[in-house]
């Protein structure tokens, strides 16, 4: 059920189904809308549209997919932004997804692929439209397993809001380092000194058999008592990870199994950890927070400002060209 963002030509997806964000006379337009109907063979596909038109705004309907390589192509009407009547704008565009996910689901759908829909020519801002996306895509998705995708040409088209740019950005030039900076001997030496005092001063000793024991606790039991410990259900963490079901299966039952970084910190961010219990989930997996680690940075400033939203955080790993979180 993993929701996605991908850069690139929607007509080439390998889904069972697109969206084609069209006009409620499902006509061949322009944009991505005429380059779908092109990929897909004009006229077979305004053939089976002509029997499905008129759509009212918000409404969704299918077709074969024809030439593509998806098998079906989903058709909504998407509304004109109005500015003034922002709430009906809203209601109109997250029916414009439900309907489209439900038609998938009734088709025995298991992955869709949809453009940012009435973001080009019918002016809804690029951030608005992206929030109404990602909302109406998880509130679906709690209720159902499919695999999501939300693809754009480019990176322009997928514009987080500037706030969030400004206060990550921010938290990158104070935290973010690309190479570790020489330090002098002398330095490293007075440092070192200082550690190991403020850790006798502060940490009693562990013997040797406590210190194996904190080690050889599997990850997957370890994870589970968290999640026990969080009054959560396996599900609740997997869709908000934005996990497969299949891969949190084998993190459950494979006791040898070692997860990512990224499957870990999608844990960590599901079971809303702090910042220590998230370092602490990945020491349990042999892994670390690291500095020189872009990805890792931005996924800190997250946690540490409390901000728990998968998709939130996958938009602005996205635009800085990491991987994002999940499966």
């Amino acid at each position: 059920m993993p929701f996605k963002i991908v850069q690139e030509d929607i007509t080439k997806m390998k889904a069972d189904a697109i969206v084609n964000a069209g006009n409620t006379s499902l006509q061949m337009g322009g944009g991505v809308c005429g380059a779908i109907f092109k990929a897909a063979g004009a006229k077979k596909l305004q053939a089976a549209c002509a029997g499905l038109a008129p759509l009212r705004t918000g409404e969704a309907v299918i077709t074969p997919g024809f030439k593509l390589a998806a098998k079906y192509i989903i058709h909504t009407a998407g509304p004109v932004y109005q500015p003034f009547n922002k709430e009906e704008s809203r209601r109109l565009l997250r029916a414009a997804y439900s309907n489209s996910l439900q038609a998938a689901v009734d088709h025995g759908c298991e992955s869709i692929a949809f453009p940012l829909i009435s973001s080009g020519i019918y002016g809804y801002p690029p951030a608005e439209a992206l929030q109404v996306a990602s909302t109406a895509i998880t509130e679906f998705l709690r209720g159902h397993e499919l695999d999501v995708a939300l693809v754009v040409l480019d990176k322009s088209a997928l514009e987080p809001g500037k706030e969030l740019l400004d206060a990550v950005a921010g938290y990158l030039g104070d935290h973010y380092t690309e190479t570790f900076a020489a330090v002098p001997l002398a330095e490293l030496k007075q440092t070192e000194e200082s550690f190991v005092e403020v850790r006798q001063l502060s940490a009693p000793a562990k013997t040797i058999d406590e210190l194996i024991g904190d080690l050889d606790e599997p990850f997957s039991d370890f994870l589970l008592g968290l999640i026990d410990a969080k009054g959560m259900t396996d599900v609740e963490v997997y869709k908000r990870a934005n996990l497969d079901r299949k891969l949190f299966s084998k993190i459950r039952s494979n006791k040898e199994y070692r997860p990512s970084k990224r499957t870990v910190l999608s844990l960590a961010i599901a079971l809303r950890l702090s910042l220590e219990e998230t370092d602490d989930l990945l020491k349990r997996a042999g892994l670390a927070l690291s500095h020189a680690v872009k990805s890792d940075v931005i996924v800190e400033y997250f946690i540490i400002n409390h901000r728990y939203d998968i998709f939130e955080i996958n938009e602005l790993l996205f635009k800085y060209d990491q991987p994002l979180l999940g499966s």
